[in-house]
């Protein structure tokens, strides 16, 4: 890069240059005026330059063009003093990780974040009330000043515990670096050097070989036998030879380019570096999984919007009752009181706890369902995903190769692609298929490892590719002991495979005593195989391979070709026992053997299969109205067979292709909305404007995207995003990480997953198993519906607190309940029963609903506000008043006498203030009797709050549909009110601390009749709700 790009030179982009947005003069003087609107311009700018595609031509230069380009001599290598100029222009050949947040950032936002403020604008208002109180009267109860101490407390003890939960390294690049080889063979000053990987520098010859990573973006010059696994960019799980060909336009498709990080499998290759550092293919994608920024989870767009609505409720209430307060002769400094209290009173104390301890335990059921979640929140996106953005390779396939197909004696044979492959039923009795699995045998240099015969067949390693690991292991469950087969053929001589030849050639003594001939196997390219033959087997005899053959094998290879299978071609050809005798030379160099004239023994094609659980999910998600999009990098054949197998493109579906096809007309003239499915190559997706992309998203419902890049995978999220979905993305590669980090929910593989994408992902699959996702999303949309059971419980209770304060305002009588008291409820009786109601069982099948509309589909709706505020909340305020007027009156004050007794109750002088009845009560007497009102409607809301409790088991079933003791969590909260409120009432001491008192055991019973009404008045709201789909009734009264 020129020194002119040297301020971009962190941010990797591909016009670099064009960045550097310099105003005309005429905008110099305005230079501030816009200057937010100008960096968020830039930015996006940046953005979008780092999702275009790497724009490299190296793969189409010459050796001349190539020195010429980077001053380079392509047999010395560069100088030791150009080399040092050149690094020091670049920079050093390692990635630059971001700006991390620091951990106490991380911290303080678990302090400050959505329900939290809430709590905290309560502590502050309470300590504000104090402050005033105590500048009136510094002997005034210091409830306020305790109250606002606990609200801070569980503040930071509920941010605490979110913290540790969800504590993790968010630093993507430390994955990346990992990946980056730490010494490179270079060829400088015409010496071969090993220097570390990071002073490598653009120009240099670099030297590699098999187990090595590429130690930087490589053009080959030169290459032997090199294989290179390109699998964590494309998703291809089938090596990739490398030679100096240039055979594809696109720089990731063509031979004659490796890339940084990737893994030489086997051979050598000498290249010239073309990318360092930031510059590479791997440096875009860090930079594009940085500088993507994590979306807002729609739990807590939930929490935000409940926020607002209590606060609005609160604030709202708390200002209408100032004003009525101040009309009617208070001072404004009490009033300032009242309203504090008031707004107090609606902040839902517990709620914070709850939907944090709610939300953790489902992330610990998930996780024994094999979801590691690593976001608390991500817990609920799962259960609102509406588009699943699925990998291929290693999610919703084996990821490993395996033989799917077999052709011989004129006909193809299924074999068994599930894990274990124990059930390979196709008919082995033909002398064919005896003749095709001795060469699968013997042409096949992949080996066990030693020591594993006591593990499964399927589970052991194998040294070699994929392709002749899924040989190997096929011929080892069907014959067994491959290896001894081998020892009993012992191999004389080898050809292995060459990009040239296209097939592998070995030569073999043979186990049958009575024939001294040895025997040539070959394996390879279908085609160049036939070309070598004369003969073919049919039936475990050879025939003349005449055109009539040559078209059977051409419709069996065309038809496994169309399944998106690798297939390859098997011959064998017996030496003459005069021409080649047993001490015969044989030279691989000069070929002095038949490569010709041999016979034709039958096809194997190989697939990674679909894991066997994939198309069970996959239609559980269709069920649930999750769309299912497959985005890969592999062959868009393959991807669409795969996606047929799974059932992402159902049974019937057509591609405009196909409906092209079908009508024999050109693909230009089918009409694209008539098409169900789409298959979209990547090629294409590059020149698609973002209408065209949001134009195939939104009229396909089965869509497979194929040959895609990092930068395109991110585009469809975007994309999926602006039709208004929640988007997860499911990835195991490096190349997968800047989607996973961009959905709403990433979610990543944990076995076969790259360090990058876990990293960049909110939820990981311990078992790399694409229906786990499934179990992820009912478990997400139970805890949504259960978190809305504990909200409308615990939002319920608010109106019989807050009504005290109305009444101890307007009708000026001693207050009914103290905050103390309150926080006890908040904080005590119902911690225990709402988490409860986090274990209630789903009510139907949720999996058979719709996703939930993000903007329509709430956690708390009008609809639950006002049938908790309106309709139990104003029930359980009666219940409770009724209790505390009973207390008063039994003890002398009937409510024509509690009425407009305020003043005269509060004041710490008055020693004599009289009864309904006339008897006579000092300060102290009337203070033991406000406390016993304070237990006595604390009792009254408990035991309604037990009513509550069982009522939200449900939001449309009848309880006795649901059955009360399923839940046995619940059955525990239950009990757990009680042991509370009974020792609040009743452990000695507790009148001083807390203002509670032991109250009468009939005080207990006089809310009862409310607490059945509560319970009766709901049964009636289900039954209406039930008996009455979508009628008004239903959609105002069902939450």
């Amino acid at each position: 890069m020129g020194e002119e790009n040297k301020t971009d030179i962190y941010s990797v982009e591909i016009h670099g240059a064009e960045d550097a947005v310099t105003p005309p003069n005429d905008e110099k003087k305005n230079k501030y005026r816009n200057l937010k609107k100008k960096l968020q311009k830039k930015k996006d700018k940046k953005d979008d330059n780092l999702k275009q595609e790497l724009e490299i031509d190296d793969h189409k230069l010459s050796l001349a063009e190539l020195e010429e380009k980077y001053g380079t001599d392509l047999k010395s290598g560069l100088t030791s003093t150009k080399a040092a100029e050149i690094l020091a222009r670049d920079g050093p050949n390692r990635l630059t990780p971001p700006k991390g947040t620091p951990e106490i950032i991380k911290f303080l936002r678990q302090m400050v974040g959505g329900f939290s403020l809430l709590l905290w604008a309560g502590a502050i208002l309470c300590w504000i009330a104090y402050i005033i109180q105590y500048a009136q009267d510094n002997t005034v109860a210091r409830d306020n000043l305790y109250l606002g101490i606990v609200l801070a407390g569980v503040v930071i003890l509920t941010g605490c515990f979110a913290y540790f939960q969800e504590a993790r390294s968010t630093n993507i690049m430390a994955s990346f670096n990992n990946m980056v080889p730490q010494q490179a063979l270079v060829i400088r000053d015409g010496e071969k050097k090993e220097i570390p990987a990071d002073q490598l520098v653009t120009g240099d010859i670099v030297e590699i070989k098999g187990g090595d990573r590429c130690p930087a973006d490589l053009r080959i010059l030169s290459s032997q036998g090199c294989k290179v696994d390109n699998s964590c960019l494309t998703g291809e799980s089938e090596p990739q030879s490398r030679s100096n060909e240039f055979t594809h336009d696109n720089p990731l498709e063509t031979k004659n380019i490796a890339f940084y990080s990737t893994t030489c499998l086997e051979g050598i290759a000498t290249a010239i570096v073309i990318n360092t550092g930031d510059q590479t293919v791997i440096g875009r994608i860090a930079s594009l999984a940085s500088g993507v920024s994590n979306e807002k989870t729609p739990i807590a767009i939930e929490i935000e919007h409940f926020v607002h609505i209590v606060a609005g409720f609160a604030i709202s209430v708390g200002i209408l009752f100032f004003i009525i307060a101040v009309s009617i002769g208070y001072r404004i400094l009490d009033s300032i009181i009242f309203l504090i209290g008031i707004i107090v009173a609606n902040v839902p104390e517990g709620l914070l706890a709850t939907v944090t301890v709610c939300l953790s335990l489902t992330a610990k059921r998930m996780a024994k369902k094999n979801c590691l979640v690593k976001n608390l929140e991500a817990v609920e996106t799962l259960g609102s995903t509406s588009i699943i953005c699925s990998d291929k390779t290693g999610t919703l396939t084996q990821n490993r190769m395996t033989v799917a197909h077999l052709w011989f004696d004129q006909e193809i044979h299924a074999a068994d692609t599930s894990e274990n492959q124990e059930d390979q039923s196709f008919d082995q009795s033909s002398g064919t298929w005896i003749a095709l699995s001795r060469i699968v045998a013997l042409c096949n240099r992949a080996e066990f490892k030693p020591g594993q015969e006591d593990l499964p067949i399927m589970r052991r390693i194998v040294v070699g590719d994929a392709s002749e690991t899924a040989l190997l292991k096929f011929a080892e469950v069907i014959l067994g002991d491959v290896m001894g087969i081998r020892s009993r053929n012992r191999k004389i001589v080898e050809v292995p495979f060459n990009s040239t030849n296209k097939y592998q050639l070995s030569i073999h003594d043979t186990e049958d005593p009575n024939d001294k001939r040895f025997l040539l196997v070959m394996k390879g390219a279908p085609e160049r195989i036939l070309d070598r033959c004369s003969t073919i087997m049919i039936g475990g005899k050879e025939r003349p391979l005449d055109d009539e053959m040559k078209e059977s094998f051409q419709t069996a290879y065309m038809q496994l070709g169309s399944l998106g299978e690798r297939v390859l071609g098997f011959c064998h050809y017996y030496l003459p026992e005069d021409e080649f005798p047993e001490s015969y030379p044989f030279d691989v160099d000069s070929m002095n053997f038949p490569t010709d004239g041999l016979c034709f023994v039958g096809l194997l094609s190989m697939i990674d299969p679909p894991r066997s659980t994939v198309p069970d999910a996959v239609s559980k998600c269709r069920s649930a109205g999750i769309k299912v999009i497959m985005v890969t990098g592999d062959h868009p054949i393959t991807a669409k067979a795969i996606a047929k197998s799974v059932g992402i493109i159902s049974a019937g579906s057509e591609t405009v292709s196909d409906i092209a096809e079908r009508l024999k007309i050109p693909i230009e003239k089918a009409n694209k909305r008539d098409a169900k499915a789409a298959v979209v190559n990547g090629m294409e997706l590059k020149d698609m404007t973002s209408e065209e992309l949001d134009d195939i998203l939104k009229y396909h419902s089965e869509i497979v995207f194929a040959r895609t890049s990092p930068q395109q995978k991110l585009i469809i999220v975007e994309g999926c995003q602006r039709q208004g979905a929640v988007v997860a993305v499911t990835g195991d590669g490096v190349n997968d990480s800047p989607a996973l980090k961009k959905a709403d929910i990433g979610v990543a593989m944990g076995i076969t997953g790259s360090d990058a994408a876990k990293n960049a992902a909110d939820m990981i699959l311990l078992d790399d198993n694409f229906a786990s996702i499934v179990t992820g999303v009912e478990e997400g949309r139970l805890i949504f519906d259960n978190l809305k059971k504990c909200i409308a419980y615990t939002l319920t209770k608010n109106i019989a607190e807050l009504c005290p304060f109305l009444i101890y305002i307007i009708a000026s009588c001693p207050l009914p309940i103290g905050t103390i008291t309150i926080l006890f409820i908040d904080l005590g009786t119902d911690i225990i029963p709402s988490i409860s109601l986090a274990y209630e069982k789903a009510e139907s099948d949720i999996m058979n609903r719709k996703p939930r509309r993000k903007l329509q589909d709430r956690l708390v709706n009008a609809n639950l506000a006002i049938y908790s505020y309106a309709h139990i909340g104003i029930i359980q305020s009666v219940g409770a008043f009724l209790c505390y007027f009973t207390v008063l009156a039994q003890q002398g004050y009937l409510p024509s006498r509690a009425v407009n007794i305020r003043v005269y109750w509060e004041n710490v002088n008055d020693h004599e203030l009289e009864d309904s009845y006339g008897q006579e009560w000092t300060y102290r007497q009337r203070q033991l009797l406000e406390w016993a009102c304070y237990t006595a409607f604390f009792i009254s809301i408990v035991i309604e709050q037990l009513a509550d409790l069982i009522i939200r088991k449900t939001r449309r079933n009848s309880l006795f549909t649901q059955g009360l003791l399923r839940n046995k969590a619940l059955l525990i909260g239950l009990a757990s009110q009680i042991a509370i409120a009974s020792f609040l009432s009743y452990c000695p001491g507790m009148a001083e601390a807390l203002h509670f008192v032991p109250l009468r055991v009939q005080y207990w019973f006089v809310a009862t009749p409310y607490a059945i009404l509560i319970w009766v008045y709901d049964e009636v709201r289900k039954l209406i709700c039930r008996r009455h789909p979508g009628s008004w009734y239903e959609q105002n009264m069902f939450y």
